[in-house]
C-alpha cells in the first residue's frame, strides 16, 4: 500500500527562530515569527519611525509608575508568535524583563501605512487571540488613530479571533481609553 502524505508547511517554533537567529540566518533583515512563519517585514520610511518616537513620547507622558512602554521588542504571543510591535505598554519596569519578553500588555500599538491591511488583519487577530484588551493603529494614510477593543473569538472561517469594537479618532480628536492612562492623549500629538 503506498502512503500519500500531501507536503506541509513547516511552522516554526519560537526555539527554532532563535536558533537560526543566533546562527545570524536573519542578519540585515527585519523579521517576526507570526504562527510559525518568519515574516519579513517591510522597510521602514521616515514618517513611520518618527510617528513611533512621538507615540512613545505621549505614552511616556501619560503613563506613570508601573508601566514600561517598549519600541519594537519582542511580544511573545505564543510558542508560534513572536511579533515586535512598534509600541507595547506592558506591566511593570525594564528589569521585569531580563529573563524572558512580556506576555501581557495594556496596549499595543502598531503604525501603519503600506501595513495597514496586514496590521488591521493579521496583527489585529493575533492580539486579539492573545487577549489583549485594547490594540491601536495609527493610520498614517488618513491621518486617525483606530482603536480595537474587547477582544473576542470568531468565525473560524475567518481569523478565528477578532475586535467587537473599532473606534476611529481623527487628528482633531483625543483618546483616553487605556486603563492607567491619566490623560487624553491628541490624536494630533501622536501624527508625523
Amino acid at each position: 500500500m503506498v502512503s500519500t502524505t500531501e507536503p506541509q508547511v513547516h511552522l516554526w517554533t519560537r526555539d527554532e527562530y532563535y536558533r537560526l537567529a543566533d546562527l545570524n540566518f536573519f542578519q540585515g533583515r527585519r523579521v517576526e515569527l507570526i504562527e510559525g512563519q518568519v515574516i519579513d517585514m517591510a522597510a521602514m520610511k521616515s514618517p513611520h519611525a518618527i510617528a513611533i518616537d512621538l507615540i512613545d513620547a505621549a505614552l511616556k507622558s501619560v503613563f506613570r509608575e508601573g508601566y514600561y512602554i517598549r519600541q519594537q521588542k519582542p511580544f511573545v504571543i505564543s510558542d508560534l508568535s513572536e511579533p515586535e510591535p512598534d509600541i507595547a505598554v506592558v506591566p511593570g519596569s525594564i528589569r521585569d524583563y531580563a529573563d524572558a519578553h512580556p506576555a501581557e500588555a495594556v496596549l499595543i500599538v502598531e503604525v501603519a501605512d503600506t501595513s495597514l491591511r496586514y496590521d488591521r488583519k493579521v496583527k489585529g487577530s493575533l492580539y486579539a487571540k492573545a487577549g489583549i484588551a485594547e490594540y491601536w493603529i495609527l493610520n498614517l494614510n488618513n491621518r486617525q488613530l483606530e482603536v480595537y477593543l474587547d477582544p473576542e473569538v470568531g468565525d473560524a472561517a475567518e481569523s478565528g479571533f477578532s475586535y467587537s469594537i473599532k473606534q476611529e479618532y481623527s487628528s482633531a480628536q483625543v483618546v483616553s481609553s487605556v486603563a492607567g492612562m491619566e490623560v487624553a492623549i491628541a490624536v494630533a500629538d501622536l501624527l508625523p
